[in-house]
């Protein structure tokens, strides 16, 4: 106040300019707070203009950009929310919450649909048999608080097919309230050794399940590396023999390249790795006509076209060299 009693200044904001045109206190500040700005980043553009390398080169012509450039007065509140939510957006980031965030903007829009009468009421479900209902409808993210108005079906489709159980899967969603999911299941077709590790694979060589349902001790064997893969071409050629097959405890894939049969026996035979089915048909005929698959042996290599090697058991082999030594015996006595 002033020895009067009256303000100093006026208590309302300084006009931007009078009724007459001329400039405001106000403006006049501003205009006068823009020039000191600018006239600081020419002194700093002209710092930067020493800088080298392809930076260096654009930090010098940010800055004289800016120097060049007037911010509307008003222009800094908008820059403030600009920054403070760019910070927010990077903290979100950058702190590892950015799937808490999108979580919880999905649950309020989940919520919203739902209110207004887009909550998923029944789901029709059709073709699982291995699988559970529990385990198809996690799999395609659908809980109780999921809205039929914003499920992305594609997406849920994907997410059924990446469960290694379903080789097809359809949605259809039924506004207002309701869902078809309809999947087509892949078939149990044998079990897979490897690594001493059992594992339930379907017929296109996919890994289903580790082996821990008693339910699958049925399906055939196979063993090794790669063998996963080549199952069916092994196992359809078996299946041509049924009474072979009885017999047969694994299949044995060797070095990715030939198979061997492990039979119940304890005999290992020997396949080659062209004409497979041939040397199966010839398998079958040795022990249909001289039970081969029932003597005291330990091995039969059929891997050559024009022979069939069998090796003998310790105690067989050892029965034969008796033989032939008494055989001998007895024709050097008659001598």
């Amino acid at each position: 106040m002033d020895g009067g009693g009256r303000l100093a200044k006026p208590l309302k904001r300084a006009r931007l300019s009078d009724p007459k045109g001329s400039k405001g206190d106000g403006a006049r500040g501003h205009m006068r707070a823009g020039r000191q700005r600018r006239h600081r980043l020419r002194r700093f553009a002209d710092t930067t203009a020493k800088y080298t390398g392809p930076m260096g080169r654009i930090v010098h012509r940010t800055v004289t950009f800016m120097a060049d450039v007037r911010i509307p007065r008003f222009a800094s509140v908008g820059l403030t929310v600009l920054v403070v939510g760019g910070a927010a957006a990077y903290g979100t980031v950058a702190g590892g919450h950015l799937s808490i965030v999108t979580d919880q903007l999905a649950a309020m829009r989940d919520g919203t649909a739902n209110f207004a009468g887009f909550n998923i009421a029944s789901v029709a479900l059709t073709g699982q048999k291995q699988i559970s209902r529990e385990d198809v409808l996690t799999a395609a993210g659908i809980t109780g608080r999921t809205s039929l108005l914003f499920l992305d079906a594609e997406a849920a489709r994907k997410q059924l097919k990446a469960n290694p159980w379903i080789a097809e899967a359809t949605i259809l969603k039924l506004y207002p309230d309701r869902l078809q999911i309809g999947i087509t299941e892949r078939q149990a077709f044998a079990l897979w050794q490897k690594n001493g590790e059992l594992s339930v694979i379907a017929e296109d060589g996919s890994v289903l399940e580790p082996f821990v349902a008693r339910r699958f001790t049925g399906l055939p064997l196979v063993v090794g590396a790669g063998a996963q893969e080549r199952a069916r071409e092994i196992l359809t050629l078996l299946g041509h023999y049924p009474e072979l097959s009885k017999s047969i405890t694994a299949a044995v894939l060797v070095a990715q390249r030939r198979w061997n049969l492990r039979m119940k026996s304890g005999i290992d035979v020997r396949l080659p790795e062209t004409d497979v089915e041939t040397a199966i048909a010839t398998l079958v005929d040795l022990d249909r006509e001289k039970k081969i698959l029932s003597r005291d042996i330990t091995g039969i290599d059929l891997r050559l076209p024009d022979r069939v090697t069998v090796r003998l058991s310790d105690d067989a082999a050892q029965a034969r060299e008796d033989a032939l030594k008494a055989k001998t015996k007895k024709k050097g006595g008659a001598a």
